[in-house]
């Protein structure tokens, strides 16, 4: 089987790169196409996955549509030229319309629900739409949905240990507090008109009080905070989070993998409430919380920092949320490839896996053929 993998994000490099490895260790020939965005290509160099740069993020909203459209243009040059049988990615138009106008199968990974005009734009054109079961829409007969979230295709333990060397490359002791935050630019096509935290840096000086800060931002930051910035390799942050005792900011992805990770999470957003993975950690496992105010969300931060039992209750409550979820990765591997090509033999198989709960599908015999 030949693959195309589209990377937009930094968190879809995350998200692939156990399964791309996975497939090329089954035979199968994987071509990875990238966007230069934030450290994305950091990150795939990092992880040594070759890939091919289609295109660079540039400011402002007005470019979104432009970017998208040299995307597909070139995109559709390099599968022409590549033949694959099938092209994936998060929620990205270009990879559902090249699919469609080649022939060729694709599936579309999804898990935020107010994106809805690269919704509209893909789709009507690709062949699977796969979603956690806490994505709050329905999306049709070509929805699976999965028992699980993004971030465990790579945060799941079979696939991740925390590295404790992350301390001393930031100056910190195990065991010391330490806060880390996430800014973001705003510049998403489903950010736009959205805002986040207010008073930035009202909201470090107050979190000082309690520990380091460390900040992670998207794009360039304030010349006052540039003492805060993360300065290890973006592929070790996840130890950073695993290690941390407070994260908070406006991006979605680090506010999940806190959470995941068993850290306290504070997700400051005008989008609080809109996306059914942060309700679900919110309300049913208690790991994250949404706020819209920033003066409500750090009055919870200094609330749970002044907790000494917060690292340990967090603990728990990520072993309980991990008994109920599946191992993303593996459930991805074969999501693929039965959307290749399942033979009629597996469909029992199949049947007996939705009953474990490890496949939740919508999706009709029509849409495997």
């Amino acid at each position: 089987m030949r693959v195309i993998v589209d990377i937009g994000h930094p968190a879809h490099v995350h998200f692939f790169k156990n399964t791309i490895w996975n497939l090329e260790k089954k035979g199968h020939q994987v071509m990875v196409v990238s966007r230069d965005k934030d450290v994305v290509i950091e990150l795939l160099d990092a992880y040594k996955i070759p890939h091919i740069v289609l295109s660079k993020v540039k400011k402002g909203k007005v470019h979104l549509f432009e970017e998208w459209f040299v995307r597909e243009i070139k995109l559709y040059s390099l599968a022409r030229r590549f033949n694959p049988d099938l092209i994936m990615g998060i929620l990205s138009p270009p990879v559902a319309h090249v699919a469609w106008a080649m022939g060729k199968k694709s599936i579309i990974f999804n898990d935020t629900e107010h994106a809805e005009i690269a919704q509209k734009m893909t789709y009507p054109f690709c062949n699977v739409i796969c979603t956690p079961t806490s994505f709050k829409k329905d999306a049709g007969k070509k929805q699976v949905r999965y028992r699980g979230y993004h971030e465990l295709a790579y945060l799941h333990p079979a696939y991740f240990s925390p590295n404790p060397e992350v301390l001393k490359e930031l100056g910190v002791e195990m065991g010391e507090p330490f806060i880390v935050l996430r800014f973001i630019s705003w510049g998403a096509h489903h950010d736009v008109g959205q805002h986040g935290i207010s008073n930035k840096l009202a909201l470090v000086q107050e979190l000082e009080k309690f520990g380091k800060v460390f900040i992670s931002s998207e794009g360039e930051m304030a010349e006052e905070f540039d003492r805060y910035r993360i300065r290890v390799p973006s592929e070790k942050i996840h130890s950073l989070l695993y290690y941390a005792t407070l994260t908070m900011g406006e991006g979605a992805t680090m506010a999940v993998e806190s959470a995941l990770l068993g850290t306290p999470s504070i997700y400051v957003s005008s989008l609080a409430g809109t996306m059914g993975n942060f309700s679900e950690l919110e309300e049913k496992y208690g790991l994250l919380f949404n706020y819209s105010d920033s003066e409500a969300a750090l009055k919870k931060a200094v609330e749970l920092l002044k907790d000494p039992e917060l690292k340990k209750t967090w603990s728990f409550k990520k072993d309980a949320l991990l008994k109920d979820k599946i191992n993303v990765t593996e459930f991805m591997i074969g999501l693929i490839e039965k959307t290749y090509g399942i033979k009629q033999g597996e469909r029992q198989k199949e049947k007996q896996e939705e009953k474990k709960g490890v496949l939740i599908s919508t999706v009709s015999d029509e849409s495997y053929a």
